[in-house]
C-alpha cells in the first residue's frame, strides 16, 4: 500500500520549513510569491492532501453534520437529504448520511458513530419510539434537530409536518367522494407519524358523522413497497372489502396498487387509493397516485439551517432559541382516487 504524503514531505521537497508549508495552505498572503509558488508546485507534484480530520481535531470544530433517517430507500428521505445538503454546502460543511432502516439498534450504533466522529451536529428522524437512544446521545452534548418529528417533551429544535392534518386531508377527500368503508395501511404502529395520520383520519370521519368502525387498520412491519403488496393481499382476503385505502406513505400505496393490478382489481373503480409524501414516483405510477404532499426538501433545509444557527461559533448559546417548526401538508389529487360512488 502506498504511503500517504505528509506536510513534512512537502516541506522537504520544497526546501522550506513545515511552518512555511502550513502558511501557504492556511495563510498564503503571508508567504512571498516565489516561495508560495515553490511550495504549491511541491504540493501538486506529490499529490498532497491536507488531513481535514486532524485540522478539525486541533480546532475543536467539525465541518461535518450527521443526518440519520429511517429509510434512504424512500425518496421522501432522499429529498430531505437534498435540502440538508444544500444548506450545509452553502455554509461550507458536508453531510454524513446514515440509514437506521427503522431499527432502534442501528440508530443507536450510528449515533455512537456520530459521537466518535465529533460531528458538528445531527439531523435525526428517530426510529426508537422509547426515546432511550436520544437520551443516551444527549450526554455527548452534540446539538441535534429532529426531522419529521415534533420535539415533544424535549428542548431541542424540530421540523415536522402536521400529520394529523395530513391524515384528515386524505380521508376527508375519500369521504367527500362517497366512500364509507376505508382501510388504513398504517406501517409500524410505534412511529409517531403513523399514529398521527391515523388520528387525522379518524377526525375526518368524525366530521362526517362516521364512527371509527368505518376505518379498518392494516398495520405493516415496514414502510416499503413489499409491505404494501402484503397489505394488499390481506385486503383482498377480507370478507367485506373496503372501497378505499389510505396508506401511511406512497411506497405502501404503490405496493397496494401492484397487488390490485395483479388481482385484476380496477383502481379507482373498484378501489380508490391515497398515499402520503407525494414522492416523484407517485405521479409516474401506472395509475397516477393521489397523495398528501410533504415539503421534504424544505424540511431538510430548515432543519440544517436551525442546526447551523445553534452551532455557529459567533453565536453565543444564550442567543439561540430552540423552536418547533410545523409545516402544513397539501393534498394532490390524481386518478387513483377519482371514482364516483
Amino acid at each position: 500500500m502506498a504511503q500517504s504524503v505528509g506536510i513534512k514531505d512537502v516541506a522537504r521537497a520544497a526546501g522550506v520549513s513545515v511552518g512555511t508549508v502550513s502558511n501557504v495552505i492556511n495563510r498564503p498572503d503571508t508567504v512571498a510569491t516565489e516561495t508560495r509558488a515553490r511550495v504549491q508546485s511541491a504540493i501538486d507534484r506529490l499529490g498532497y492532501v491536507r488531513s481535514e480530520s486532524a485540522r478539525q481535531l486541533r480546532a475543536g470544530r467539525s465541518r461535518i453534520m450527521g443526518l440519520l433517517v429511517l429509510d434512504m430507500g424512500n425518496p421522501f428521505f432522499v429529498d430531505v437529504a437534498r435540502g440538508a445538503e444544500r444548506a450545509a454546502r452553502e455554509a461550507g460543511l458536508g453531510v454524513m448520511v446514515c440509514n437506521s432502516a427503522q431499527s432502534a439498534s442501528e440508530e443507536a450504533d450510528y449515533l455512537s458513530l456520530f459521537a466518535e466522529q465529533r460531528v458538528r451536529g445531527v439531523l435525526l428522524t428517530p426510529a426508537d419510539a422509547t426515546g432511550r437512544n436520544i437520551e443516551t446521545f444527549r450526554r455527548h452534548n452534540i446539538p441535534f434537530v429532529l426531522v419529521d418529528r415534533v420535539a415533544e417533551g424535549t428542548t431541542e429544535c424540530s421540523v415536522s409536518v402536521d400529520d394529523v392534518a395530513g391524515g384528515a386531508l386524505a380521508v376527508r377527500h375519500l369521504v367527500d367522494a362517497g366512500h364509507r368503508s376505508i382501510a388504513y395501511v398504517s406501517g409500524p404502529p410505534g412511529l409517531n407519524q403513523v399514529r398521527d395520520r391515523r388520528t387525522g383520519a379518524l377526525h375526518a370521519l368524525q366530521e362526517a358523522g362516521l364512527g371509527p368502525e368505518h376505518l379498518r387498520e392494516l398495520p405493516t412491519e415496514r414502510l416499503d413497497v413489499a409491505a404494501g403488496r402484503d397489505a394488499g393481499a390481506r385486503l383482498l382476503g377480507l370478507a367485506e372489502r373496503p372501497t378505499a385505502v389510505f396508506c401511511a406513505n406512497d411506497l405502501l400505496a404503490l405496493g397496494v396498487l401492484q397487488a390490485m393490478y395483479a388481482a385484476g382489481i380496477k383502481v379507482p373503480d373498484d378501489l380508490a387509493i391515497v398515499g402520503y409524501d407525494d414522492i416523484e414516483f407517485a405521479a409516474a405510477a401506472a395509475v397516477p397516485l393521489t397523495s398528501v404532499r410533504q415539503p421534504a426538501v424544505t424540511m431538510g433545509t430548515l432543519a440544517a439551517e436551525m442546526l447551523l444557527e445553534e452551532t455557529e461559533e459567533e453565536t453565543a448559546p444564550k442567543k439561540h432559541e430552540h423552536r418547533r417548526v410545523v409545516l402544513q401538508p397539501e393534498l394532490v389529487v390524481r386518478r387513483s382516487s377519482l371514482s364516483a360512488r
